[in-house]
């Protein structure tokens, strides 16, 4: 049996098929309201290999110019970020424990060539919040490791209905995706992967 860092969650299969069919109307009326766009890496300005969008209060961007950051707006139509569907919300609230809700849900698409690097989600302020990651359509290879790039990792496929929490010490884990398998789900009519993850970006505010 796979041993994974402390504080990374692997719950497969959380979602059945209809819960699964569900969300991703859920999804489609998001992107309605905020399309997917391209982002860009800080700096270079290199486009990322995923499509993305997100729901929420805030929403995590990134550009050549300003770098990653979180915004209450969509960076190409200028309009608020679509509210967080209930369904998100509740899985939230089971597999969170936190006291307050998400501000942010991004939703990346990934096609059969896309990949996310090695990375930390570490552009929230909000750390003793996990990290809540719901998968839909074809499966994955994802990898995670310690909280050194340089720490050992360990991979493993994430299918569809698959939740991948990272709390407590596995919070700010490196994790990224080195590969999908296309054909592996018939969830999405056009094949791909979404990706959604839930973050609480905000501390909470002394009472």
């Amino acid at each position: 049996m796979q041993v994974l860092p402390r504080g990374v969650r692997h719950v497969p299969g959380f979602l059945d098929a209809d819960a699964q069919r569900a969300l991703v109307e859920d999804i489609r009326d998001v992107v309605r309201q905020a399309p997917l766009y391209v982002p860009a890496m800080p700096r270079t300005g290199k486009p990322m290999s995923v499509r993305m969008t997100n729901c929420g209060a805030l929403g995590w961007v990134t550009d050549k110019e300003r770098g990653y950051r979180y915004q209450p707006t969509h960076p190409a139509t200028q309009a608020p970020w679509p509210a967080i569907p209930a369904s998100l919300l509740q899985l939230w609230d089971q597999f969170s424990q936190y006291p307050a809700p998400p501000e942010a849900c991004l939703v990346n698409f990934y096609e059969a060539s896309a990949k996310m690097g090695l990375h930390q989600d570490r552009d929230e302020q909000a750390f003793d919040a996990p990290v809540v990651s719901i998968s839909l359509g074809d499966t994955c290879l994802f990898r995670v490791g310690g909280t050194k790039r340089t720490d050992p990792t360990v991979s493993f496929k994430l299918g569809s209905g698959d939740l991948v929490v990272l709390g407590g010490e596995g919070r700010l884990a490196f994790h990224g995706v080195d590969r999908i398998y296309p054909g592996t789900s018939a969830l999405l009519k056009s094949g791909g992967r979404i990706n959604l993850t839930l973050r609480r970006v905000s501390p909470l505010k002394a009472s």
